[in-house]
């Protein structure tokens, strides 16, 4: 069921506050033909790039001696090379180092990667809570502190189009539909990425999110701030990241969740604090003045 109370708060505090939608700089995002991660902006996402790097140097290191031994063996030992093959069947100190060395090429992986695992389930004490609930096929967020509350369609979902989309057709991307990512203060290649409405966040801020479903299992991810939480009907998880750099970051739901699972994105808007409790105050001033109203949120236009 769509959240009402709070959208036209929500409308008001990005219109009064036009740098949150129109100049924020669009960073965690996926980019054709790219291969490594997205920009790590905060600790969790650099502990996990730094520990992929490493165990990627182990991994070639690997690969490479084996790959030596086997050439070595296929010219030293070949049927011309060494026509009487040898009838041994053990060899107990290249047993022993076989069994004693990737015990301790585990042991080493272990103590980097737990206490970046521990990191990420060691929920810190937060300065911001949010608490957000997965749907078929959208998601719903909750800032309890602030009584601000409102749900996050992708934007060309039918939920978010009303007059003068009669050009848009639902889930396809169209001139109209490029058109109305621009009025929403996106890039064109941002469909399937941009929603409706965003979460905001500040900056340099702990920021714990309570995850959880009403209906089948979905994940909340941002790849850029290293998390990622499945979100089990009946249960509450939680997660925890402090942004270090403003900007809009994406994700998508990472659990297979029915027909439309390619259609529930994420989008994550850091801002400074102060702009942040600009975009509380208004949208709580404006729930005050006007309470409900039954229309859909969508980002301040960048015109």
């Amino acid at each position: 069921m769509r959240i009402l109370s709070t959208l036209m708060g929500l409308w008001a505090a990005f219109s009064a506050l036009p740098a949150i939608a129109q100049d924020a700089e669009h960073l965690g995002k996926p980019t054709d033909k790219g291969l490594g991660f997205q920009p790590a902006v905060t600790e969790l996402s650099r502990d996990i790039q730094s520990l992929d790097s490493m165990i990627n140097v182990i991994i070639f290191a690997i690969v490479a001696f084996v790959a030596i031994l086997l050439v070595i063996c296929m010219v030293r030992f070949n049927q011309r090379a060494n026509p009487t093959p040898a009838k041994f069947t053990h060899h107990t100190p290249i047993e022993i180092i076989w069994t004693v060395g990737p015990i301790l090429v585990l042991v080493f992986i272990g103590a980097f990667s737990l206490p970046v695992l521990f990191k990420q389930q060691e929920i810190p004490e937060g300065e911001l809570y949010i608490k957000v609930t997965g749907h078929q096929w959208y998601w719903t967020y909750e800032y309890p502190e602030q009584e601000l509350e409102f749900d996050s369609y992708m934007l060309g979902h039918p939920a978010t189009l009303g007059e003068g989309d009669d050009d848009i057709e639902a889930f396809k991307l169209n001139d109209a539909m490029r058109a109305k990512l621009v009025e929403a203060g996106y890039e064109e290649d941002e469909f399937l990425l941009a929603t409706d409405t965003r979460v905001i966040v500040p900056i340099d801020t702990v920021v714990v999110m309570g995850v959880t479903a009403d209906d089948v299992i979905h994940s909340w991810t941002i790849p850029a701030f290293g998390v990622k939480q499945d979100a089990v009907p009946g249960r509450l998880a939680q997660l925890w990241f402090k942004a270090e750099k403003e900007g809009v970051y994406f994700g998508q739901c990472s659990e297979l969740c029915g027909k439309d699972h390619a259609y529930m994105p994420i989008t994550v808007e850091v801002v400074s604090k102060e702009a942040f409790a600009a975009w509380v105050q208004s949208a709580q001033d404006e729930l005050a003045v006007n309470g409900t109203v039954a229309a859909t949120f969508q980002v301040a236009s960048a015109n």
